[in-house]
């Protein structure tokens, strides 16, 4: 999506904007899931939550770690950038 040269800064400013709105996003579901965490205790959240909505939280969750622990290791592959 970055190749072509006349697009090239306009798009690499979007996907700054996408990383600083998804980081945003990010931290409003880590407070909400700190906000249950702090609130009940496991054992509740197992036994009357929405077995769907849990399977469907677990699922973001984990694919959100997957995507991320991927940019993590080409990061570590690339070493220090700055």
């Amino acid at each position: 999506m970055l190749t072509d040269e006349p697009g090239k800064q306009a798009g690499i400013a979007r996907l700054i904007s996408d990383l600083r709105a998804a980081k945003v996003e990010l931290l409003s579901a880590q407070c909400a899931a700190d906000r249950l965490r702090l609130q009940y205790s496991l054992q509740e959240i197992v036994s009357f939550g929405e077995r769907q909505t849990l399977k469907g939280a677990i699922a973001s969750a984990a694919a959100l770690c997957r995507f991320f622990s991927s940019i993590e290791d080409v990061l570590k592959q690339s070493g220090p950038k700055e």
